[in-house]
């Protein structure tokens, strides 16, 4: 949840959430009021607060949401002692930056992680729009042959949908560790979809070509963490 009373900087910001993968943003709110009024009806596991508002500043906010996790951002530097006596998240400078805001929201979901249940799937930009991708259908993510920024994501239905402008980084940091592994510089694959594999081959129960099972290439940089996600098994 977003709150800045001025509208180009809440717009700014909510842009910048929309490009960091799995973070979604519920609402986002100019008025302070309005915010306190909404949000015990919405189900958020953040709020990013600005400081220095008409009214309640985000201090006070803050201290109204009843211990919910929150991020804040201001252009002034003299708050950070009061934020942090606050248990903030963190404490964000303005102009904000894409990669500080993503550090911030890490941070806040590793404080979430033991509260919150696993996902069973993942929101996603695609070609058609946004999409949840659920983990037990994903069998393959390949790199796109029209723009490697895009990735390739086969269901086990036989479906494919197109992941826009995603790196494999990004997509591991999103996906269960113990479900997927990336096999070489073009492909993750799911631990499920393994049939036989040999020192530089995996067969996988992916129906391939002519109906045959589909044969994916192990690259020898990732062969230690697939032998490890096999061994696990």
């Amino acid at each position: 949840m977003l709150l800045d009373d001025e509208l180009p900087g809440l717009t700014y910001l909510r842009m910048l959430c929309q490009q960091i993968p799995g973070v979604e943003v519920v609402k986002a709110f100019n008025d302070p009021m309005k915010l306190l009024e909404e949000s015990k009806e919405l189900d958020f596991d953040v709020c990013i607060l600005d400081i220095e508002m008409p009214g309640f500043n985000g201090l006070e906010i803050a201290q109204l949401l009843h211990n919910k996790p929150v991020i804040f951002t201001t252009a002034y530097k003299e708050y950070a002692a009061e934020a942090f006596d606050l248990d903030a998240i963190d404490y964000i400078r303005k102009p904000i930056q894409k990669e500080r805001l993503e550090k911030a929201l890490q941070k806040a979901a590793d404080k979430l992680q033991p509260q919150l249940a696993p996902s069973q799937f993942v929101q996603l930009n695609t070609s058609q729009g946004k999409a949840l991708l659920y983990f037990n259908q994903l069998l393959l993510i390949t790199t796109s042959d029209m723009d490697k920024r895009d990735k390739l994501a086969l269901l086990d239905n036989g479906q494919t949908i197109l992941l826009k402008n995603i790196s494999f980084t990004q997509l591991l940091q999103l996906l269960p560790p113990d479900q997927f592994c990336r096999i070489n510089k073009k492909e993750i694959l799911a631990v499920k979809a393994v049939g036989f594999f040999s020192h530089d081959e995996i067969t996988t129960n992916i129906p391939g070509p002519e109906g045959k099972p589909l044969q994916l290439v192990l690259g020898e940089i990732y062969r230690t963490g697939f032998l490890q996600h096999t061994h696990a098994r």
